[in-house]
């Protein structure tokens, strides 16, 4: 970044006082740098071999972000605070491609608020879910279908099922013989795969605006009041179901252990994350839910965890390609905890839909 900085500099509308940058956050997928002092600025690098059509991806974020400042401005709040504003460049741009082929973009900082990577406690997960909510809710108008699918068939867990079977028959790396109970467990479960691809396809789940990330470290919460202040990282938002959203939250946030966790004795579903967000998410959004999509909440849940271990499985069955490891059999260790969920949400699926029916 040192030597492309001045460049980006002469390029964005900043008003800075200092021009040192420092790495900022925990993301595996853009370089994410801060400038400035008085007033700060956020610089990333996109990474293009992950978002191949950069382009699209900030035409995306344009649009959304355009109408959630509108919304936001409606209700009375600080759009500069409530959701991400885009910087421009000095031609008008939402992005600028530098001398080193890069592209790279621009947002205030915002400031007072804090990400975490890990949920510490139940209300960050409540207060993370109101702004998942809400994001939802003030783009519950927008047009879905006039954003780009920015990375295709995303959450098309058929088509994620389709690769599974493809990778088994492949057998690269000859692994096969070594998860035929991981295998078996994903057939069994072929059934789910269409289950929300079909209720989107019959009208009853609409197509909305999702974000496709809804980890707790991309919602921005208030440093005094712990409330939920802006969702970030929108390169994903796309065509889809909330319940894709609501499902892959809870995924991440309700697990008792870390994702590649190899003692399975360590990891369960947790009811208590579970309401924590239910709540929060079903507070904001209230009648903007359809019936079908309030029937297939708890579903979602394990539809998602499903999805990610079958993708696990995957990469780990054409030879750890795709996620990146630090270790032998983490994909492994990855697709075993997911799948350890899967069998523990379906044991508890009565408490959990129980626990929704509370505040639905």
């Amino acid at each position: 970044m040192d030597r492309i900085l001045s460049e980006l500099v002469k390029n964005f509308r900043m008003e800075l006082d200092d021009t040192n940058e420092v790495p900022y956050g925990n993301g595996h997928i853009n370089e994410t740098y801060v400038v400035g002092h008085k007033k700060r600025y956020i610089l990333q690098k996109i990474n293009t071999n992950v978002f191949r059509d950069p382009e699209a991806v900030m035409r995306n974020i344009e649009a959304v972000t355009a109408h959630l400042r509108r919304r936001v401005a409606e209700e009375g709040g600080d759009p500069d605070s409530a959701t991400l504003t885009i910087v421009p460049t000095t031609d008008g741009r939402s992005f600028y491609r530098a001398s080193d082929g890069a592209y790279y973009r621009a947002y205030l900082f915002i400031e007072n608020a804090v990400c975490y990577d890990q949920v510490e406690n139940v209300e960050q997960l409540y207060h993370a879910a109101r702004a998942f909510g809400r994001f939802q809710k003030r783009l519950a108008d927008f047009p879905a279908d006039s954003l780009a699918e920015v990375i295709p068939h995303f959450h098309d867990t058929r088509d994620r099922f389709r690769q599974l079977q493809e990778a088994i028959k492949a057998d690269r790396a000859g692994r096969v013989s070594e998860v035929l109970p991981e295998i078996a467990f994903a057939m069994e479960r072929e059934g789910d795969t269409g289950v929300v691809l079909d209720a989107i396809a019959d009208g009853s789940v609409p197509l909305r605006v999702t974000h496709n990330d809804t980890k707790l470290n991309n919602v921005m919460l208030d440093t005094k009041t712990g409330e939920g202040v802006c969702v970030i990282d929108l390169d994903t938002v796309m065509p889809g179901s909330l319940l894709y959203d609501y499902g892959d939250a809870l995924r991440f946030g309700a697990s008792s252990g870390a994702e590649d966790e190899p003692d399975l004795t360590k990891i369960f579903f947790r009811l208590d994350c579970y309401e924590a967000f239910t709540r929060g998410f079903v507070e904001e959004l209230g009648d903007t839910l359809t019936a079908k999509e309030k029937a297939l909440l708890p579903f979602s849940v394990r539809l998602m965890t499903y999805e990610c271990g079958i993708r696990f499985l995957t990469d780990y069955l054409n030879g750890d390609t795709y996620f990146r490891i630090h270790r032998p059999r983490q994909n492994l260790d990855r697709c075993r905890t997911q799948f350890r969920l899967v069998s523990d949400m379906e044991a508890k699926v009565g408490q959990m839909t129980e626990i929704l029916h509370r505040y639905i």
